[in-house]
């Protein structure tokens, strides 16, 4: 039965870290539902109402820009390059009131720095020919999501295969408007700042209320290998938040004013093998995709955001000791594509094409303990 169970709690460590911002393409940071049952096969045996707490943490740096799925590399040759740092933490608790039915509640703490030469002196050597970097921060908490997930059969009676579906709200619980310095030069070559609100990307929310669609899922393959799967839709309703992207400039297109309230998705497919039953260690080896569309689904795709979505490699190893258990897994990307946005589309002669900057990888670790 631990065998089985081991499936969950890889399900439930993956799905915490589905969905994260890539760089300039801003997928809003959150945790999808955490379904697991429990550590061991001693959950099965406990009363219902049982607690799982998860600490979750994810790092990545982008800076490689592309414009459609083409790498403008001259970017990081000239040091014209935007790079976004972020570091993640991510608190949830999931209340399982049975085997097959549990609530989650999960809200993340964020840390990202982006540094740049286009927001401040300029990236034109004529400007800025010491081509001066400075940096932008944003720190707080995300957008916290509420969900609940039920096991479409039973667990606890060791079937080979399951599908959990899930339902999740969206809160704007994280600062749409984070602010900070922008430096600027006079006439006369002085520096001075100007404050106002930092790039999308580096938001700590959308400033919407949101609701998800997830499934997720195993199938035992052979003795001790497994397939597991989970996808993600967050549905944005609402057009556009109240942040002005530059106060200061009246010469900006009244489409992309206003920051954007995106959707977003994310998908996972993959096998883990079982290294030893007795330590609860597994490998694991999949892909993932996730992204931004251009266009929202419910409602109207104006304001501005950078659409895109990026395709990765994914190993990772997990364990499972007692109560206690985890997974470390390293999405590598492979393919990346800055798709046109509502605003790029709207350019009558097709040319408008906006960029984005994204990560070669990132590092995920999830922790989950059981009670």
């Amino acid at each position: 039965m631990k065998k089985f169970t081991s499936l969950y709690i890889l399900i439930s460590c993956l799905c915490t870290h589905f969905a994260y911002s890539q760089g300039c393409v801003a997928v809003r940071h959150m945790s999808c539902s955490t379904v697991a049952p429990g550590g061991s096969s001693d959950i099965f045996k406990q009363k219902n109402g049982t607690f799982m707490v998860n600490f979750g943490y994810r790092y990545f740096e982008s800076f490689r820009h592309f414009r459609g799925d083409v790498q403008e590399r001259e970017r990081v040759e000239n040091g014209t390059q935007v790079i976004n740092v972020s570091h993640a933490a991510d608190l949830g608790i999931t209340y399982i009131l049975n085997p097959r039915l549990s609530f989650s509640a999960n809200l993340p703490l964020l840390s990202n720095d982006r540094s740049s030469l286009y927001e401040h002196y300029g990236n034109s050597l004529t400007a800025n020919p010491q081509q001066l970097r400075f940096h932008t921060q944003s720190k707080g908490i995300g957008d916290m999501r509420i969900s609940g997930s039920y096991w479409l059969f039973n667990p606890a009676k060791l079937i080979k295969g399951n599908v959990a579906i899930g339902f999740g709200i969206k809160l704007p619980t994280g600062n749409y408007g984070v602010t900070d310095g922008f430096h600027k030069r006079t006439k006369d070559g002085a520096d001075y700042t100007i404050v106002k609100p930092v790039d999308q990307s580096i938001q700590l929310g959308d400033g919407g209320v949101g609701f998800s669609l997830e499934v997720q899922g195993y199938q035992t393959l052979a003795k001790k290998s497994s397939l597991y799967y989970n996808g993600f839709y967050l549905f944005n309703p609402k057009n556009v938040n109240s942040t002005d992207r530059d106060p200061t400039n009246a010469t900006v297109d009244p489409i992309i004013r206003y920051f954007s309230v995106a959707d977003q998705f994310a998908g996972r497919v993959g096998v883990n093998q079982v290294l030893s039953s007795k330590l609860g260690l597994s490998v694991m080896l999949g892909g993932r995709i996730e992204g931004v569309p251009s266009s929202d689904l419910i409602g109207k795709s104006e304001g501005y955001r950078r659409p895109g979505y990026i395709v990765s490699a994914e190993p990772g190893l997990s364990f499972m000791k007692g109560k206690v258990s985890g997974v470390l897994s390293l999405p590598i990307a492979l393919y990346r594509n800055r798709t046109k946005s509502y605003y790029d589309k709207q350019d009558p002669t097709g040319q408008r094409h906006g960029d984005a900057a994204f990560a070669d990888y990132s590092i995920n670790f999830s922790l989950s303990k059981w009670f």
